[in-house]
């Protein structure tokens, strides 16, 4: 999930935006990875080009900080290099549970610069962006230390409760949730997402170590904030990565419904140690999956037809 779906969505979007070749190596090479780990042909092959990716990802964020020096290129930057080091310590051997946590840093980094760029138009102060820099750096501590070490485990929880937190109060999606439309939907995604990067930060942070702390914590974040992300920013992202235009329609509130349903289906399961009801939960989330993608090929919007000349 977090390299082969995200890792090349995410490195396909950065690429297209660069606008250059090179970039793309980095999506190509996370996409064939995820293709050999799907096929168990080979681990290590899998797990080599992810980790080629991760480096042109990496690269692709330093050019892109040297183009336009600011704060939320800056984190994008840490957000790749924590990629980076997850995926080689991967490739060394290190058992995922061990080095998810720079994974999980990367996702909550990497949306949290993308989000504080659109922040803007809230005027977060000097005060604010340092908060930021602080919970970035609590973060990346967090995932130096581990996720499954307590002291770890807590820092991590901080940074990402202290996330949520902030997105909360300075998002531009406080103000469009107002609005209507997919204006008001994709706010509706992006505070819904934020409310399980809280989850997640308040597991770390009260139960380190319990035995469903680390499946809680992943899926609030993967399934709950990274893909209702996903959900909400597509009928902008698919378009320009494509060239296919989509429409907004109400019908999409219900796969994004039923995606956070999952979700807390899952949660329930976790903190009340109930093993169907966690097995339930993946049901769910494939069926939102389904229909999410369903209601956006029935969405397309129809090519201007071109009048004959006379």
């Amino acid at each position: 999930m977090v390299c082969g779906v995200f890792g090349t969505l995410i490195s396909l979007e950065r690429a297209v935006a660069i606008g250059l070749a090179w970039p793309y190596t980095a999506p190509a090479c996370f996409g064939l990875g995820a293709l050999l780990m799907v096929s168990g042909l080979s681990v290590g092959a899998a797990a080599t080009l992810t980790v080629v990716a991760a480096a042109v990802f990496l690269a692709a964020s330093i050019w892109i900080v040297f183009r336009q020096p600011a704060l939320f290129t800056a984190v994008l930057l840490v957000g790749a290099a924590m990629l980076f080091i997850g995926c080689s310590l991967w490739l060394s051997g290190v058992e995922v549970r061990a080095l998810v946590a720079w994974w999980l840093g990367f996702l909550v980094c990497t949306i949290g610069a993308e989000r504080l760029e659109l922040s803007r138009i809230m005027q977060p102060g000097t005060a604010s962006k340092w908060i930021f820099s602080g919970v970035v750096t609590l973060i990346l501590i967090g995932a130096a230390l581990g996720l499954d070490d307590e002291l770890g485990g807590r820092v991590l929880g901080v940074g990402f409760l202290g996330t949520a937190l902030w997105l909360a109060r300075h998002d531009v999606a406080t103000r469009t949730i107002r609005m209507s439309g997919q204006s008001r939907f994709m706010a509706a995604a992006m505070l819904a997402g934020y409310l399980w990067v809280a989850v997640s930060g308040l597991a770390l942070l009260l139960i380190p170590g319990a035995a469903f702390a680390y499946d809680l914590t992943l899926h609030a974040l993967v399934i709950g904030f990274v893909l209702s992300m996903v959900f909400g920013h597509a009928l902008i992202i698919f378009p320009a990565v494509t060239g296919v235009a989509v429409r907004y329609r109400p019908a999409l509130y219900l796969p994004l419904a039923l995606l956070h349903v999952s979700v807390l289906v899952r949660v329930l399961g976790d903190l009340f140690e109930l093993w169907d009801v966690r097995l339930a939960s993946g049901s769910v989330t494939a069926v939102a999956l389904v229909l999410f993608a369903a209601t956006m090929a029935t969405g397309r919007k129809a090519p201007p037809q071109r009048t004959a000349s006379r």
